[in-house]
């Protein structure tokens, strides 16, 4: 993507999100230059009081380059300043619970009687079926739709790390959108989009769904496919021996030669093990052959061995390094960002090339006053609004990070 592409541009989308899903969907759309309208309850979005009290690295990471308005969608007044915003935009997306969207008024029904041309989004726990009205979260989707029980710690079903099915759904409800807008005869159906949770993780799961279906026809009996680095020997992580890991990819028959070719191993060449449906039955064997020979080495030789192979690897990164690595900071992948006084480097939306200025993270309410002017609230109506508690304007203090204490006994070094 050329620096300055933005297809986007002029295009104004509306977010009523908590959390990932849909922040997550409109911080695209934002990439690709729409503007995004960040609306919140006076109790803003929970990832604003996450850490001491204060936002998180989700608001940092996904809310740069938005404005933020603060409305109370609970009384009459806050719905109406809603409704202006609608007729004045393109997209809305929310991911609010079923009932709550029906009682403050920001459902598909409610925004195209203002907008009838509005492409709406609705990222929910479940779309149409029996549940339909239920809540989800990203680690319930997890558990839902298989993933969970493929990824255990001392044996318990655990979540991800990273809340993937929030950002897939929150990415799938921006395919849904671009295809809408795309498409100049899309009618209101087509217009009337809704991304579950559920539907997404049962998505991602396809290919592990068809995979166990096709072994267990073929073979008569229930049969998985194999979890973590897919049962085969040789692929998944290693320990050198200054106690680095690195992860190889060891897929196929040719992999597995250049690997003993370049580990030196006593396994080069034995033809019990050239086969992968061999590795497989000797897999305990294999497993240890290779953590001995990786073991030999220090992780700079190993790497250099490897090179010189033509094998896929990369050391596993602790997070404090991944920005540190050569590709991370190659033009376009980074976006300095400003917030509060402290400087952050965010990864920027996979594709683009130079990074253009964008808003900081805006403070819940930042824009609220600006916006009322712009949508022909007088300084006196909107002093009424902002009096009654309908909106909210910024104020110095909301959500300021803890401070952090010295603990007791703690000495000056």
């Amino acid at each position: 993507m050329s620096n300055g592409y933005r297809p986007l541009a002029g295009m104004r989308v509306l977010e009523l999100g908590t959390m990932i899903a849909a922040p997550f969907a409109t911080h695209i759309l934002s990439q690709l230059g729409a503007e995004v309208i960040k609306i919140e309850p006076p109790a803003g979005d929970t990832t604003r009081s996450l850490i001491r009290g204060g936002p998180s690295g989700t608001i940092i990471a996904y809310s740069h380059s938005k404005k933020a308005i603060c409305l109370d969608l609970a009384t009459d007044e806050g719905k109406e300043v809603f409704r202006r915003l609608v007729a004045t935009s393109r997209v809305v997306i929310h991911n609010l619970a079923p009932s709550a969207a029906r009682k403050l008024g920001v459902t598909a029904d409610d925004c195209m009687a203002v907008n009838p041309a509005l492409v709406h989004v609705h990222i929910k726990g479940y779309t149409h079926g029996p549940q339909a009205e239920g809540l989800m979260t990203n680690p319930i989707a997890e558990a839902a739709t298989g993933a969970m029980d493929d990824h255990r710690v001392d044996g318990r079903p655990t979540r991800f790390g990273p809340s993937y099915h929030d950002q897939f759904a929150g990415t799938y409800a921006v395919i849904r959108v671009l295809a809408a807008l795309m498409d100049p005869t899309a009618d209101e159906e087509a217009r009337r989009i809704e991304v579950g949770l559920y539907e997404t993780g049962l998505h991602l799961a396809a290919r592990d769904l068809a995979g166990m279906q096709l072994k267990t026809q073929l073979l008569g009996r229930l049969e998985k496919e194999g979890g973590g680095e897919f049962s085969m020997p040789g692929y998944g992580a290693y320990l050198t021996a200054d106690e680095r890991w690195i992860y190889l990819l060891v897929l196929t028959d040719a992999h597995w030669a250049k690997l003993t070719r370049a580990l030196a191993m006593p396994e080069d060449g034995a033809p019990e093990y050239a086969r992968l449906r061999d590795r497989k039955k000797a897999r305990d064997a294999v497993e240890a052959a290779v953590r001995t020979a990786v073991a030999k080495f220090t992780f700079a030789e190993a790497v250099a061995r490897l090179e010189a192979a033509g094998l896929g690897f990369h050391e596993v990164m602790p997070l404090e390094r991944v920005l540190e690595a050569p590709q991370a900071r190659a033009e376009g992948k980074l976006r300095d960002v400003e917030f509060r006084g402290l400087q952050f480097e965010v990864p920027e939306f996979a594709g683009t090339g130079a990074v253009e200025p964008g808003l900081p993270p805006p403070e819940i309410g930042e824009h609220t006053e600006a916006l009322l002017a712009e949508l022909g609230y007088d300084a006196a109506e909107a002093g009424a609004l902002l009096s009654s508690g309908a909106a909210k304007a910024y104020q110095p203090g909301d959500f300021a990070w803890a401070p952090v204490r010295e603990k007791a006994g703690a000495t000056e070094g």
